[in-house]
């Protein structure tokens, strides 16, 4: 086939197909349509392949789950070495928030996977070395690691499943769930409606640093100057 002015019209080809292509793939299909959505055969359709393609570079659904949270892990910023604990703490913990957020579909499967990819080991040592290096025992580390991450997991799951986003108009929304006439037999709680939720400036997701901020500092208070090999203290 010829262009207009006579010369040959070249089609762009097509990017081959690979591993990296179709875990990026399913991340879009996931975010688009929800995680229950991704089959092989939808995956396949949107790389425009057959399906049986996929099996050169993936073994399986499961596979492909592995190197999707794999992907999420590797948006995460790792805690700096050169900070001290309780910031680089809160940057890689805003930072996991930002992620799961943008990946509504990975909170379920973080810490679920049997096979975890490289970022997701590499994440995890940085925040194991992190704290070790804070002065943490390896027991307080622990302890630490399973805190902080409960804590978030479980804030980001509660703030993408509220039935309103911080643009919505809270005061309607409010009336729908709550209708007046309801005050009288939930004071309290339409106290801190009123007082709190409803006063101009309200967003909920604050409320993910004023948490933090108390998780940390408790953290903190029951650290312990580690003596073992391998930590320092800070």
């Amino acid at each position: 086939m010829k262009s207009p002015a006579g010369t040959p019209a070249h089609t762009p080809a097509r990017e081959p197909l690979s591993r990296q292509r179709a875990l990026e793939a399913a991340v879009a299909i996931a975010d688009t349509d929800g995680i229950e959505s991704l089959t092989m055969r939808k995956l396949a359709q949107a790389l425009g392949v057959e399906a049986m393609s996929l099996y050169h570079h993936v073994a399986n659904k499961s596979d492909i789950l592995d190197g999707m949270i794999d992907m999420v892990f590797a948006e995460i910023e790792l805690p700096d070495a050169a900070a001290d604990w309780t910031t680089a703490m809160v940057d890689r913990a805003r930072s996991v928030r930002a992620a799961l957020t943008r990946h509504r579909w990975a909170i379920g499967l973080m810490e679920s996977r049997v096979a975890p990819g490289p970022a997701t080991l590499r994440h995890h040592d940085a925040v194991i070395g992190c704290c070790r290096r804070a002065g943490f025992t390896v027991e307080m580390t622990a302890h630490a690691f399973s805190l902080i991450d409960s804590y978030i997991y479980g804030f980001v799951l509660q703030e993408i499943n509220l039935p309103f986003d911080d643009g919505d108009d809270l005061g309607a929304l409010v009336d729908t769930i709550m209708p007046p006439e309801m005050a009288e037999a939930y004071p309290h709680l339409t106290e801190l409606t009123t007082d709190v939720v409803l006063q101009p400036g309200y967003r909920y997701g604050d409320e993910f640093d004023f948490g933090l901020d108390l998780v940390l500092t408790a953290i903190v208070s029951r650290r312990r100057p580690s003596t073992d090999r391998g930590a320092t203290a800070s």
